[in-house]
């Protein structure tokens, strides 16, 4: 039997598209991909990570994910830290991991993102 990553799903607040897609369409690059007919009316909007996808669901009840997170493995990780400071989101080093760096930040909705640099290591 094999296994495989399909997609996240990552809770946002009702009217919270339009910001999603400035931050991970805009700021973070990702592409939007459209959702199935049948989910359109539920809101929320979807992205595409490779051969994964991350969904962004509406939750009447949200709360940001403050330990619970999403890491997005980037090349240029820099950069993005960059931008996204520029764009006034905190950033949150921490310890490099498999030696690969990394920081924290989050979502215009709170939720926790680990941002990691290039490829893993053996």
């Amino acid at each position: 039997m094999r296994v495989e990553l399909d997609h996240v799903q990552v809770a946002i607040p009702a009217g919270g598209e339009d910001a999603a897609r400035a931050f991970f369409g805009t700021l973070i690059g990702l592409v939007e991909i459209p959702k199935p007919d049948e989910l359109r009316g539920r809101g929320g909007c979807w992205f595409e990570i490779g051969s994964q996808q991350l969904h962004l669901g509406i939750d009447a009840d949200f709360r940001p994910a403050k330990k619970a997170h999403i890491a997005l493995r980037v090349d240029g990780l820099g950069a993005l830290q960059g931008k996204l400071a520029a764009a006034g989101y905190a950033i949150l080093g921490d310890t490099p991991v498999g030696g690969r760096q990394r920081f924290f930040s989050e979502d215009p909705f709170g939720n926790r993102i680990e941002f990691v640099e290039g490829e893993t290591t053996p």
